[in-house]
């Protein structure tokens, strides 16, 4: 069936709801703030840091490899995609009622904070290889820029406002009550965005039939043949795709290096928010104008300048500096990579290439396990000039892909 206007504008803001109740909840389950500062403030080293990014960051894209064999199969998705934010939802429920109830200080609690991580981050990994399909499928191509770069900054509107409540949520009880508060709400507000999937109206069928896992990777292997760009797109995401777990780090190197508190952590948050409220409001406003290419080599150069300022950081009021960076980075970093991913892959293999994607997180899953032990045994300085190597290396790929919009 062909998608009409009709449809599209209906699944538009059906995407949209998804969206806005997701950037509510985003700020009570950050990646970046919260969730390593619950790992730190339980007694988590650098290596506890690491495998949490790992899971996270890296690790939980990875695993798109091996789900988007068995989705790509079906002709269509949405009950994939509920399944996959269902249980996220779950995992956050798991995640407040063990931190409620037990003494999140005890070693095998440590562990078991892990295991909903995991889950809540292969639930994210799970649900987007049918996102992807169904938002490809369902959004009219002229949207689509329009709509990431919406989302973006909707998204930003409602996280400034989430992230103050969620910084009274963190110093109004200790921990881990407050962690448990932060937990439960995130969870009722991911119940609220999951209306927005239950809404799309998923009226086109996926063509795209896959075999097995012998049969996923032999079109790998044809498509890295076929699209020279698919090549150069996996090596833009694992190199550049590193970024996204540099904030933990500085969460464990704030601790360190200037006893920040809880507090603290809540106010990191509100800097990097309005990073990605500031850079969403400027690609919105010139979402017709601006090329990718554009927002890439930015993005190239404002990691590595965050870097730098990392290492020369000398007191704990210049780390909000740190955070702003990291949102601004975070967020070109999410339009970039939809839009690119739109871009090299075909009408009918968004799946495929979805599940293609998981490739290019093989170096973003390990560097926060190898960053984890470098700063244990040499220190930050050594795991910040890493860093600032392999970011370098993404400029290249970028040269290679040439993104024509």
């Amino acid at each position: 069936m062909e998608l009409t206007k009709k449809t599209s504008n209906h699944n538009f803001f059906s995407f949209l709801w998804h969206s806005a109740f997701l950037a509510f909840a985003s700020n009570f389950m950050d990646v970046d703030t919260i969730i390593p500062g619950m790992v730190v403030e339980s007694g988590g080293t650098a290596m506890h840091i690491g495998i949490m990014s790992a899971i996270m960051l890296g690790g939980s894209s990875f695993t798109q490899l091996f789900f988007a064999p068995v989705i790509s199969n079906k002709h269509y998705k949405k009950k994939f995609l509920l399944l996959g934010i269902n249980s996220r939802i779950l995992s956050l429920l798991g995640l407040g009622v063990m931190l409620l109830y037990f003494n999140s200080h005890h070693a095998n609690v440590l562990w078991l904070m892990f295991i909903f991580i995991t889950t809540f981050s292969l639930g994210g990994a799970f649900a987007n290889v049918s996102y992807t399909d169904i938002f490809g499928k369902s959004v009219l191509p002229d949207k689509r820029k329009t709509f990431f770069s919406t989302r973006q900054i909707l998204s930003g509107t409602i996280v400034l406002g989430s992230a103050v409540l969620a910084k009274k949520v963190l110093v109004m009880h200790g921990f881990p009550i407050n962690y448990a508060y932060m937990f439960f709400i995130g969870a009722t507000a991911m119940i609220i965005a999951s209306g927005g999937f239950w809404s799309i109206k998923e009226e086109t069928s996926s063509q795209l039939k896959i075999s097995g896992i012998k049969s996923f990777f032999a079109l790998l292997k044809a498509e890295l043949k076929q699209n020279r760009r698919l090549k150069y797109f996996l090596g833009f995401i694992n190199t550049q795709g590193i970024a996204i777990s540099f904030l933990p780090f500085v969460i464990l190197y704030s601790k360190q290096m200037f006893g920040t508190q809880t507090g603290d952590t809540g106010m990191f948050l509100l800097f990097k928010v309005f990073g990605v409220v500031f850079v969403s409001i400027l690609v919105l406003l010139g979402a017709k104008k601006i090329k990718y290419n554009i927002l890439l080599f930015t993005n190239v150069l404002l990691t590595l300048s965050m870097a730098v300022f990392a290492i020369f950081l000398s007191n704990p009021q210049s780390l909000k500096y740190i955070f702003i960076f990291g949102g601004v980075i975070y967020s070109l970093y999410s339009i970039t990579m939809n839009g690119l991913l739109m871009e090299v892959s075909g009408t009918k293999n968004r799946t495929l290439y979805t599940g293609f994607a998981g490739a290019g997180n093989i170096l973003p899953a390990l560097f926060p396990l190898v960053s984890g032990a470098i700063i244990d045994w040499v220190g930050f300085k050594y795991f910040f000039i890493l860093f600032m190597v392999i970011i370098s290396l993404a400029a290249f790929f970028i040269l290679k892909i040439d993104c024509k919009k």
